[in-house]
């Protein structure tokens, strides 16, 4: 898998960093949110952050999770995933990797392949575009599980 995106450690630090070098403000409510992307790896959409976050800042607003999560993507602090009629969900880990997605419960979880970074799918979708990461569909354990306990 090919990916021109920079490995960047995700810490508080590096955030403060990308902030002072692209001249915006490292806001407590800022820090907030992108502390909670680095802490949550079900790749959360804006309401669950706002939520999480709620919870420590009581004055602060969707509208405001949304527009700071969508300047940190202007950033290149964080990607996207999915398509953008659907509820976009925020992904903090820009180094290589791939995507299993539970078609049951809509978990979304990283995961690494050597075989899949060397497939050689380019050549198919060079009229389409160009391939970035894969996504996996399945069901997750969790919901096998809980399928297994209803059907028994």
């Amino acid at each position: 898998m090919k990916n021109s995106t920079q490995k960047q450690p995700r810490s508080l630090v590096h955030f403060k960093n990308i902030c002072q070098e692209a001249g915006v403000k490292c806001t407590q409510q800022r820090m907030k949110i992108y502390s909670e992307l680095i802490q949550n790896p079900n790749h959360p959409d804006a309401e669950t952050v706002y939520k999480k976050v709620k919870k420590q800042l009581a004055n602060i607003s969707l509208d405001t999770v949304y527009r700071t999560l969508w300047l940190f993507k202007d950033m290149r602090l964080i990607t996207t995933i999915g398509p953008s009629r659907e509820r976009t969900r925020f992904d903090p880990n820009l180094n290589p990797h791939h995507h299993f997605i539970c078609t049951k419960c809509g978990l979304i979880l990283d995961f690494n392949s050597e075989q899949m970074d060397t497939l050689d799918i380019q050549e198919s979708l060079k009229a389409i575009g160009t391939v970035g990461s894969l996504q996996v569909q399945g069901i997750c354990r969790g919901c096998e599980i809980n399928d297994k306990i209803i059907s028994d």
